[in-house]
């Protein structure tokens, strides 16, 4: 497979009071057509930085460095009605569906609005359209809720709303931005059940960004884990999970809970997640890692090739299979 979006060497510098500050640092990733690629850690590591980097959705005043190419597209050199295609060829669902759809506007107006603005469809055909969007992510009565507010709506229904406005430009890439979160356990199935039917049906691809690697596991075909604005490794979803290399992927995995055993309480990873800004020269994860030598704090960490993916830790080779079950405490 060709890959249809490539960020390479990806860095972002934030505006803020105490002036720029580094968000991401070096980020590279790839995404072939019709895959699906989770994004994992803990938060402030730069994940929905990379999505909104890719969209170009980063805040006024924001620096980029490095390129992103969607399907042989420069996307940091887009303006005026390129950049606008780009919007409607990558789509976003957001985590709060509240947040991103008007609350004084009916359903209609909000799916129907980027089809009537940017493609020329007519108003009728336009709510037409919706209707079948909404009936295909679950939705019954897709007339009535056209109709309604989104207060009127619950918040699993609001999501399904999202994901179907989403999907009404025909988008080839879709961004999924902890969109589940929010949701309880039940609800959260059934939303990542449609849209990832609905994404192969499709043939899109995504990048889904979750805390739940079990929930990336189960959809997506490789994962990767950022920590402090970095990429620490890729690799194939199932390895990921069963032979971590780098020490924070590990960390990570052996930090879920387990529904096939007990224990008086889970494994935790010592200290703080870090921001790229206020991270050590040498290995960011260092402070945090027990496995960390002088050498490992002396000089970045090179991302690496290694067993069909990519790490980030010189050691990694050395420590292989010795990162699990509770050696990183």
């Amino acid at each position: 497979m060709s890959d249809l979006l490539t960020v390479t060497d990806l860095t972002v510098r934030l505006k803020m009071d105490s002036g720029m500050r580094e968000v991401i640092t070096g980020t590279s990733l790839s995404i072939a057509a019709g895959e699906a690629m989770g994004l994992v850690g803990e938060s402030g590591s730069g994940k929905s930085m990379t999505a909104k980097a890719i969209a170009r959705l980063l805040p006024d005043g924001a620096e980029t460095l490095g390129s992103v190419v969607f399907d042989g597209v420069d996307v940091l050199a887009l303006s005026g009605d390129e950049l606008r295609e780009h919007r409607a060829q990558v789509a976003v669902v957001f985590q709060d569906p509240r947040a991103h759809i008007n609350p004084v506007r009916r359903i209609d107006d909000f799916m129907t609005e980027s089809l009537r603005t940017l493609r020329n469809v007519p108003k009728g055909d336009a709510r037409a359209r919706a209707a079948t969007a909404l009936e295909e992510v679950g939705i019954d009565d897709p007339a009535k809720r056209l109709r309604q507010y989104p207060h009127e709506l619950s918040g699993g229904m609001l999501q399904r709303v999202m994901i179907a406005t989403a999907l009404l430009s025909e988008p080839r890439l879709l961004l999924a931005d902890e969109c589940t979160t929010a949701l309880d356990v039940t609800t959260q199935a059934e939303v990542m059940a449609i849209l990832d039917d609905l994404r192969r049906d499709r043939g899109l691809s995504m990048l889904f960004i979750t805390h739940d690697l079990e929930l990336a596991g189960a959809v997506c075909d490789r994962t990767t884990v950022m920590y402090a604005g970095q990429v620490v490794e890729t690799r194939a979803a199932s390895l990921l999970h069963s032979d971590p290399l780098h020490p924070y992927s590990a960390a990570l995995v052996d930090a879920r809970p387990s529904i096939a055993s007990t224990a008086d309480r889970l494994r935790a990873i010592p200290g703080r997640p870090l921001s790229a800004f206020e991270s050590p020269s040498g290995c960011r994860f260092a402070p945090r890692c027990s496995f960390a030598q002088d050498a490992c704090r002396e000089h970045d960490q090179v991302i690496t090739e290694l067993d069909g993916g990519f790490v980030r830790c010189e050691r990694a080779i050395e420590l292989r299979g010795k990162v699990r079950e509770g050696a990183h405490v």
